[in-house]
């Protein structure tokens, strides 16, 4: 019997050199008349929610709603609607992780103004972020080692994924596939 950290290497190919297949982020997928659950805890404002954000062959938009406000810019309490696209890739790495638990949000949507005052102050916040478009997200998940996290985003091929081991957080985004 494999541990969930073996099944992790045995899947994902790690140290054996393999590239992950595409298609083996979909075999996570429901069938189109289930439900996807997710659960979130919000590191800067101590909210917990779980959203039901999918049901029955389509986006619940009340759950949806519900993620927006859980995932606002908490500097400036600003909301956008956040790219549904996201949960479905943070749906995909909670089934291809076997993890149960709920994802840590460092950060969500950050409005321009946030985005231009971080980047004044750091060199790691990118001028045209995909956080300012509600299409990326920072995260961890709650039961899976950080590199296995990221091993798994890489994995779903699904858009931009980025490692950031000294913040204890990874990126992931619905833009092009990309990493860093």
């Amino acid at each position: 019997m494999l541990s969930r950290r073996g099944f992790l290497r045995f899947s994902l190919g790690v140290g054996a050199g393999l590239v992950a297949a595409p298609a083996l982020a979909r075999v996570a997928l429901p069938p189109a008349t289930g439900e996807r659950v997710l659960s979130f805890y919000n590191t800067h404002t101590g909210e917990h929610t779980r959203a039901t954000y999918w049901a029955d062959g389509e986006y619940v938009a009340s759950e949806l709603a519900t993620l927006d406000q859980l995932l606002r810019d908490f500097r400036s309490g600003d909301v956008a609607v956040m790219d549904p696209r996201l949960f479905d890739i943070l749906y995909d790495l909670q089934q291809l992780t076997a993890a149960s638990g709920a994802f840590d949000v460092i950060s969500g949507y950050r409005s321009p103004a946030t985005n231009a005052q971080l980047r004044r102050h750091s060199d790691g916040v990118a001028q045209n972020s995909l956080h300012t478009r509600g299409q990326a997200i920072d995260i961890r998940l709650a039961g899976v080692e950080l590199r296995d996290l990221h091993r798994a985003a890489l994995s779903l091929r699904a858009g931009g994924v980025g490692y950031y081991a000294g913040s204890g957080f990874i990126h992931v985004d619905t833009g092009r596939v990309r990493a860093w």
